[in-house]
């Protein structure tokens, strides 16, 4: 038996291999959930591989494209996988904007609306749809993707930060909502993580001249455990903590999965 057996995910921004999203579908699909594989992905290519992927490790999977900015897409969304596979259980909040960096003064309106759109008002469209879904299946568990960045501030990196505090503030208010409906809402915050969007990050922190490998190793110098950047896998397991009756008591948290890594000011 597996932890989430007769369960059902869906997993927003799960499209590219080596993401945090795809890494949460994996580690739920081995424990036994049915996971519904999302991304804005409009060819799809992206994400039928993912879910081929998850097929060939014995795991159930469907993949269907999600733009966040579009409410009827999120209920779309969740009629698919009730459809499918009979009701949701578990919703894994991932997809976020990796833009939004720069002082705070010289981001462009644009920049703060798109940052703001995604990553707070895109997860709260996903949860608003999910709620009666949830709530058939007598509660359930809602995982948001904060970030160490919704934990504290480091300069330049302006409206990405406020959007991941307000996932956390978010995330707070929604488990003192829900808990009466036996939903739990819970906050992931990872910091460094050795994706696309943690390369994206090595680029913009590092020095001027200096080259992708020696910025990644320098930034690891802050990590207290072993001075290296979380694999996805590593950020998965702490999605599927939240997920799963291991943390049947647990709701309202924002858990830092970066290896004593300080979140900053």
């Amino acid at each position: 038996m597996g932890l989430l057996d007769n369960k059902v995910a869906v997993v927003t921004g799960a499209a590219k291999a080596n993401g945090i999203g795809f890494a949460a579908c994996k580690a739920l699909a081995m424990a036994g959930a049915a996971v519904v594989i999302t991304d804005i992905d409009a060819q799809r290519t992206n994400l039928e591989q993912r879910r081929a992927d998850i097929e060939a490790l014995g795991g159930r999977a469907l993949a269907a494209t999600l733009d966040l900015g579009d409410a009827a897409q999120a209920d779309a969304c969740i009629a698919l996988a009730e459809e499918a596979f009979g009701g949701v259980d578990i919703v894994f909040n991932n997809a976020g904007h990796p833009g939004g960096m720069g002082l705070f003064h010289e981001l462009a309106d644009e920049v703060w609306q798109t940052t703001w759109e995604v990553n707070v008002l895109g997860a709260l469209r996903v949860v608003r749809a999910a709620l009666p879904a949830l709530r058939r299946r007598g509660g359930g568990s809602i995982i948001n993707n904060a970030s160490l960045a919704g934990l504290g501030v480091v300069a330049g990196m302006s409206a990405y930060t406020t959007s991941k505090f307000a996932v956390v503030g978010l995330t707070k208010a929604m488990a003192a909502e829900l808990g009466k409906h036996n939903i739990r809402v819970n906050a992931i915050c990872p910091g460094m993580v050795w994706t696309d969007m943690g390369r994206l990050e090595a680029e913009a922190l590092s020095m001027a001249g200096e080259a992708e490998a020696a910025a990644k190793a320098r930034l690891a110098e802050a990590v207290p455990l072993g001075q290296r950047w979380a694999q996805p896998a590593e950020v998965g397991d702490a999605v599927l903590y939240l997920a799963s009756a291991m943390s049947s008591y647990v709701t309202g948290i924002a858990l830092p999965v970066a290896g004593g890594l300080a979140p900053g000011l």
